[in-house]
């Protein structure tokens, strides 16, 4: 069985976030998932916010941009974290929108140098290792922490291009898919990712839209600016995004098919003004 999980919106207000983090933890999903894109919010203060508002759940950083961060102080947020709650935490990791990075002046001239080295100097800093890195991109000389956490936690890439698949493969603990794909999609990426030396235990997370409606053209109004956008960022039509849109009924179905095309973890995002009903609904559905 996966583990199912919730994303907490960009657009949702940040003063509701404990609460509803509370609600995602007593409606019985395993994990609530943080955003972090320029303008909203930072994903460390965010998912401390929902650790503290929690205490089964994992709280997942689904991506913090390598490029706006130096390793070092990324991976003491993270330790701080993981210390305290311990086993709580998963912590991903992107090139960072090429856009945004650009408008910070913080554009990576490798990208894929700047988000292996720093999975590489993040890792060995949170498992108490003196770290010495003098990469393409990322340059450490003889940093350690003095609380490295008791449990390390599990960075993941939120990555798209087979190249970064395949580097996910090599050095990070899971990979993050976008809204929009399917089973066929995650089954071309997880290609990608063994090639680059994944095992078993290597994460496959996918990230999907929900939106419980019987009636079609009612679900179209409020999902379909969102669906256009993932077509797309997907370059297909908007009748080939993968998703949750639709009639309770069709929820297991298609989290089963996610499953079998290798998801670890499937991430829900409640589309409309009202999410946690809709949370609530698709979790009994699917026998939590």
């Amino acid at each position: 069985m996966s583990r199912i999980g919730v994303m907490f919106d960009r657009d949702l207000s940040p003063e509701d976030l404990p609460a509803f983090a509370a609600a995602v933890e007593e409606a019985g999903a395993d994990d609530l998932w943080v955003v972090e894109d320029l303008g909203w919010a930072g994903s460390i203060s965010t998912a401390a916010l929902a650790l503290a508002a929690t205490s089964r759940i994992r709280v997942g950083i689904g991506i913090a941009p390598a490029p706006l961060r130096s390793p070092a102080l990324l991976a003491m947020e993270l330790a701080m974290l993981a210390r305290v709650h311990p086993g709580r935490l998963v912590a991903g990791l992107g090139h960072g929108v090429t856009e945004w990075m650009r408008q910070l002046g913080l554009e990576a001239k490798s990208k894929l140098a700047m988000l292996e080295e720093t999975i590489v100097a993040v890792q060995g800093l949170l498992r108490g290792e003196t770290v010495t890195l003098a990469g393409r991109e990322v340059h450490i000389d003889g940093v350690r922490l003095v609380h490295p956490p008791a449990v390390v936690p599990p960075i993941v890439t939120g990555v798209v291009r087979p190249r970064s698949l395949e580097l996910s493969g090599r050095v990070a603990d899971g990979t993050i898919l976008a809204e929009g794909n399917g089973p066929e999609q995650l089954a071309a990426a997880l290609t990608h990712i063994r090639r680059g030396g994944a095992t078993d235990a290597h994460e496959l997370i996918t990230f999907t839209c929900l939106h419980v409606n019987n009636d079609p053209a009612d679900a179209a109004k409020v999902t379909g600016p969102m669906v256009e956008d993932q077509a797309s960022g997907l370059g297909v039509p908007p009748s080939e995004v993968f998703s949750l849109i639709g009639p309770l009924a069709e929820v297991p179905g298609k989290v089963r098919a996610l499953t079998g095309a290798g998801a670890r973890t499937i991430v829900l995002r409640p589309l409309g003004p009202d999410p946690i009903p809709q949370v609530r609904a698709a979790l009994t559905a699917l026998g939590r």
